[in-house]
């Protein structure tokens, strides 16, 4: 075994763990983005479908699927853009790196009571409200459109926001970390047409913007004073003030937190047994 075949045996296995950990981002990525999931799973059938078509002989779906494959790419880079550049402005990001930081025990309660103080009066006051968090996947793109702001998270801030009279009420806030980062973004409303039927303006962007990031979308209805949450384009909704906090808390809580209890729930459960 000569020093050239190592270093040449290391370099491979350099080059498949580069390839290997550019995947793992883009998939990562994928998982956390419900338009990409879609567009991912669409291609994988299309996929299927050829390979099927190709082993039972038939011609004309082959040679139509031929066509989709050689073009479907070009079309997908056009149609799928804005999706396409953000899953690649999030490879190689980590929590670390950006605005927002991983909350101490202490900080996320006091955000969760401020948050919950207000969305409390807004529900009993019929006043609607759209409040994102953000978590892993940035939305500085929403941020850069929408008035700066970057002040500390209290109930008053955030009732005085949404106030009718107030010119910023209409659009959502976007919180990061211990921060209101800005008000009056605008999201992109749910392409799902179960539901966006039967929800208004705000429900319908709050789920539009949980489906293309990890964020926690919160509702106020101004109709109704009815509270929801959005995340990973699932709808929690009607909640009262409890759940709502739980819900929150929860979701707030950092991955290895979440795992750690997890894995104290199962050591608990083998001594049971």
């Amino acid at each position: 075994m000569t020093l050239d075949f190592i270093f040449s045996t290391f370099m491979k296995l350099i080059d498949v763990a580069i390839v290997w950990l550019f995947l793992y981002f883009i998939l990562k990525n994928i998982r956390n983005n419900v338009k990409m999931s879609l567009l991912f799973k669409g291609i994988l059938f299309i996929i299927l479908i050829k390979v099927i078509s190709n082993l039972l002989g038939l011609t004309t779906i082959g040679l139509l699927l031929e066509y989709v494959i050689m073009w479907g790419p070009l079309a997908l880079i056009i149609i799928f853009q804005p999706e396409i550049r953000g899953v690649l402005e999030q490879i190689g990001k980590t929590q670390l790196l950006g605005r927002h930081k991983i909350l101490s025990v202490g900080e996320r309660e006091r955000i969760v009571s401020e948050i919950t103080n207000a969305v409390d009066y807004l529900k009993k006051e019929k006043i609607g409200a759209l409040i994102i968090l953000e978590r892993d996947i940035s939305l500085r793109d929403y941020i850069e459109r929408s008035k700066k702001i970057y002040g500390d998270i209290t109930s008053e801030l955030l009732i005085s926001i949404f106030f009718p009279d107030n010119p910023l009420h209409d659009g959502g806030v976007i919180i990061q970390g211990e921060k209101i980062s800005c008000a009056g973004a605008v999201f992109p409303t749910s392409i799902d047409m179960k539901v966006v039927k039967r929800l208004g303006t705000r429900h319908r962007a709050a789920l539009g913007i949980s489906e293309e990031s990890d964020c926690i979308s919160i509702i106020v209805s101004e109709e109704t004073g009815r509270i929801s949450i959005a995340i990973g384009g699932e709808l929690s909704y009607n909640l009262t003030i409890d759940d709502f906090r739980e819900i929150l808390l929860e979701e707030l809580k950092p991955k290895n937190e979440v795992m750690t209890e997890e894995e104290t729930e199962v050591e608990k459960n083998e001594d049971k047994a």
